[in-house]
């Protein structure tokens, strides 16, 4: 399995995804993962990393309680909260020109919920030419049912961090790790993780 930590973290930003009230309404361990990614703000915070917050308000209205962001979560000082409409967070949005802008190249990504923004936008990602990890803990959705087949919120979070951790896309690099791995010290990419782009 991938794991994508830049050992020389410029160009690094972490990207919160739709961490908000009603998006969180029953979705699997939501104050776990609500937990990891404060932590995971605060150490990117301390570490100079750009955190850049995405806020769905196609289902919640601007300034309703389910619009707004989870307890212990709350978008800094100069930090830059983009509005979306779409499960794909660079769909008429400005977020890859902020990020351009930023001079990122690696994205560490967090969210909800895990089968519709974290996965469309992580792709969309890939697409624009990123590097990305995805955050294995730090992303959950809701059970689901589809022609007449449950599935549970731990079979999709375990799906998408399969689905994303065998990614491959020319000239780019993906991988997953969890809340404590991307603490800890940074880790270059295995050479194995780099021969299968």
């Amino acid at each position: 399995m991938a794991q994508l930590v830049p050992a020389d973290l410029a160009g690094t930003a972490l990207v919160v995804i739709d961490f908000q009230r009603g998006v969180l309404e029953g979705c699997h361990d939501a104050h776990g993962v609500v937990h990891r990614t404060a932590q995971l703000v605060e150490h990117a915070r301390s570490s100079g990393l750009p955190v850049v917050w995405v806020q769905d308000h196609g289902d919640f209205p601007i300034g309703t309680s389910g619009w707004q962001l989870a307890d212990g979560l709350a978008v800094g000082h100069g930090e830059h909260l983009i509005r979306k409409t779409y499960r794909d967070s660079f769909a008429e949005t400005d977020l890859h020109q902020i990020l351009q802008g930023l001079g990122v190249r690696r994205l560490l990504v967090a969210g909800a919920q895990s089968d519709y923004c974290i996965r469309t936008t992580t792709q969309a990602a890939a697409v624009h030419g990123y590097d990305v990890t995805l955050v294995s803990d730090c992303h959950t959705t809701v059970d689901a049912e589809f022609d007449g087949t449950l599935i549970t919120a731990k079979q999709i979070i375990a799906h998408t961090n399969m689905y994303f951790s065998g990614l491959r896309y020319p000239g780019s690099q993906f991988g997953i790790l969890t809340a404590a791995q991307a603490i800890a010290k940074p880790a270059r990419v295995p050479a194995e993780a780099t021969e299968q782009r």
